[in-house]
């Protein structure tokens, strides 16, 4: 986070020699109703350029906030408050405007069972503050890293000479207990995933008609092997989602809620006096 703070500062602040000397308070407003996520960050950020700021935040993160409330105030030296406002306020608005989107997909699988996944497509060295604003939002945590399971896609099952091969390889070699994915382009390499010992089934890009008729066949399939799949659908319009939910599956992983979601408008309002 300090790093954040010095990209922004540079060589020093030239607005802080007006400062010099004065202490304010200040809040931050919505200007937007959505779900805030970054307070605690938000906290931390200023308390690096001075940990003697009284910060109180007035709502948690996940809570859903109406245009016009308020959800911080801060009190202490101006220089630092206003030195630390537009980071803070930055990586708060991008969280809340993750989350807020989160939120709105979410909503649209209640009462049917399925869960909403995210994706690795994130900002880079954002990763874990913006998967968390997606928990926040109430989806669940995909794969943090490469590091989380083996997903095998279209590249690894080609160079590995097909999905057994490609299976059998990561058994014998992963370094951990680790679950294998498959991501299936068709019905056929589904089931032959199934029957190589994959631990879940990514459903890339199929229909809905086409997934309300591949599922029970999958599970079937499972069932005989002895053990379950998680099967999840990847690659639809969110504007979807629920007509998704009803083909039977466990999880629809969508990385629109990171990739297209907008800012959640927040901004910083000051009343000062000389210290």
């Amino acid at each position: 986070m300090q790093q954040w703070l010095n990209e922004d500062l540079g060589r020093g602040d030239l607005s802080a020699a007006a400062l010099v000397g004065c202490s304010g308070e200040a809040h931050w407003l919505a200007k937007q109703a959505g779900v805030f996520c970054g307070g605690s960050l938000a906290k931390t950020i200023f308390h690096c350029l001075d940990p003697s700021l009284k910060i109180q935040l007035l709502v948690n993160d996940g809570d859903a906030i109406t245009a016009g409330q308020r959800v911080l105030e801060i009190e202490g030296a101006a220089t630092a408050m206003v030195a630390a406002e537009r980071t803070a306020l930055n990586l708060a608005m991008r969280l809340s405007g993750i989350a807020t989107a989160t939120a709105a997909l979410v909503s649209q699988l209640e009462g049917t069972g399925v869960r909403l996944a995210d994706t690795r497509k994130t900002s880079p060295g954002l990763r874990i503050f913006e998967k968390y604003a997606s928990r926040c939002g109430g989806a669940y945590n995909h794969r943090v890293g490469l590091d989380d399971a083996a997903m095998l896609k279209e590249n690894h099952l080609a160079w590995a000479g097909g999905i057994q091969n490609a299976i059998a390889a990561i058994r014998a070699n992963a370094p951990w207990p680790a679950r294998v994915i498959v991501e299936a382009e068709t019905a056929e390499e589904a089931k032959a995933a199934i029957a190589a010992g994959a631990d879940a089934i990514l459903l890339d890009e199929f229909s809905v008609a086409e997934l309300q008729q591949l599922v029970p066949q999958l599970r079937s399939l499972a069932l005989k092997r002895g053990s379950p799949v998680l099967l999840e659908a990847s690659g639809i319009n969110p504007e979807q989602i629920r007509a998704y939910a009803s083909s039977g599956i466990d999880l629809i992983s969508s990385s629109a809620a990171c990739t297209r979601s907008s800012w959640l408008d927040l901004s910083m309002r000051f009343n000062t006096n000389k210290g």
